[in-house]
């Protein structure tokens, strides 16, 4: 029996860092996947909980750094407490804790992220933070924390021997929540049901995309992605197959 790939990836060089190299997972970015948050979301608890509509905000956001933490602590003072559930203990114990091994998250607040409004909430479930994007009309990556509208892409950065960099631009998998990922009993990523969206990844997130590799190189990666996208492949000929999500032949 021949084996068949599993993913396809593109390397591209940083148009603004001679020392690094991208390698871009042309089978996640081209993918149909779309957020199914309300609406057959089953949560990352060990148990599915649909009902419950917390989506990946059980365990609270880890910030990637001070400026992530303070920027999301500058725009919860701006949350009215018809759009944030839990403004009146925000406002008490703060929206952050610290956690032992260092670092910070947000708080929680029965057992979920504090910015999270609950099903009956009056604003409807989902992120407070999310409502405030939507009211001030900024994208919410202005207001949520890094790693909340990056998920579930994720950049991964590699230190090689020649001393050069490989940054990995691929998906967020179960994998990249630790140990802890192995006892979800759902992921989005790995279910066919998230993958129903009508544009691919890498246009679908273009926003996120663009914040997290810059305009040049997000250009020079849609452009490619289109090309393969319309023809297979990289130049504009021939008739290749793009290599579909493991999700998807999971679902044939």
């Amino acid at each position: 029996m021949l084996l068949a790939p599993d993913r396809e990836w593109a390397t591209f060089r940083d148009p603004d860092d001679s020392n690094r190299r991208w390698m871009v997972d042309v089978t996640w970015l081209t993918s149909p996947w779309r957020c199914v948050f309300g609406c057959g979301c089953q949560g990352v608890l060990t148990a599915p909980t649909p009902e419950m509509e917390q989506g990946c905000c059980s365990y609270g956001a880890h910030f990637s750094d001070e400026d992530d933490r303070d920027r999301v602590v500058a725009a919860a003072t701006d949350l009215r407490a018809d759009e944030w559930q839990h403004s009146a203990a925000g406002a008490r114990r703060g929206v952050t804790a610290r956690l032992q091994s260092g670092g910070w998250r947000t708080r929680l607040v029965d057992g979920a992220c504090i910015f999270l409004n609950r099903p009956g909430f009056p604003a409807g479930a989902g992120c407070a933070l999310h409502l405030l994007a939507l009211r001030q009309g900024v994208h919410f990556m202005a207001t949520k924390p890094d790693v909340c509208w990056q998920l579930p892409l994720r950049k991964e950065d590699k230190e090689e021997s020649d001393g050069t960099v490989t940054t990995t631009l691929s998906e967020f998998a179960r994998s990249g929540w630790g140990a802890g990922g192995d006892e979800f009993a759902w992921w989005c990523t790995e279910a066919p049901e998230a993958f129903t969206g009508t544009e691919p990844v890498y246009r679908s997130l273009e926003p996120e995309l663009r914040g997290m590799v810059g305009d040049t190189l997000y250009e020079a990666i849609a452009a490619y992605l289109d090309r393969r996208m319309a023809n297979g492949n990289g130049n504009g000929s021939g008739k290749g197959v793009l290599v579909p999500h493991p999700a998807l032949r999971k679902a044939r």
